[in-house]
């Protein structure tokens, strides 16, 4: 019995993988567009399990599926489609505070925990050509928000209340107790 994170999120798998849990990843293919009038954190929480049902096979397969948006005066602020709207992105949430949500949900047959955890991001104020430089030198398309954490300095985010591994993708230590129920607990360095 093992772990199968359903993301490909490379944050998402070092974030585990500095937590010591051993995994494997299969990638999901999952709609991820919003339905109508949906909430934010039902969103995240429903892709969140369709994402790990999506992959999940064998009755022992312990399966993890986390999905993470950003909020700003209510609306959802997916991935954007290009570096222009990348842009428009982080002009929208410069000098503000907007909300990270993480969906998670872990799986094995009819067993199931789940969860959102919120955390809240206030950015620097920033012109626009340091946002199009910051467009330009990131890779942002992938990233809700169009932005990233890790990486950061503080040269865009000015403070975080909540998980800094929230904002990452994963709330890592919510998810690593909610493995633990299943059995999938941490390894410990060999000395």
């Amino acid at each position: 019995m093992g772990l199968i994170l359903a993301s490909g999120s490379p944050r998402r798998s070092l974030l585990l993988s500095a937590a010591g849990v051993a995994f494997s990843v299969d990638v999901p293919d999952v709609d991820e567009s919003p339905l109508d009038l949906e909430q934010p954190a039902e969103y995240v929480l429903r892709l969140s399990a369709a994402k790990a049902h999506a992959v999940s096979r064998d009755v022992d397969d312990v399966v993890l599926g986390a999905d993470t948006t950003v909020v700003l005066d209510g609306a959802t602020i997916g991935k954007p489609r290009d570096a222009a709207d990348a842009l428009e992105m982080l002009l929208s949430l410069e000098g503000r505070t907007h909300s990270v949500l993480t969906g998670w949900t872990v799986l094995q047959g009819e067993r199931e925990r789940f969860g959102v955890e919120e955390s809240l991001v206030t950015f620097h104020e920033r012109s626009r050509a340091e946002l199009q430089d910051y467009v330009e030198r990131t890779e942002p398309l992938d990233k809700a928000g169009a932005y990233a954490l890790q990486g950061d300095d503080g040269w865009l985010v000015e403070r975080v209340n909540g998980s800094r591994a929230n904002v990452m993708g994963l709330p890592i230590r919510e998810v690593v107790e909610a493995l633990a129920h299943f059995g999938i607990t941490r390894s410990t360095p060999q000395g």
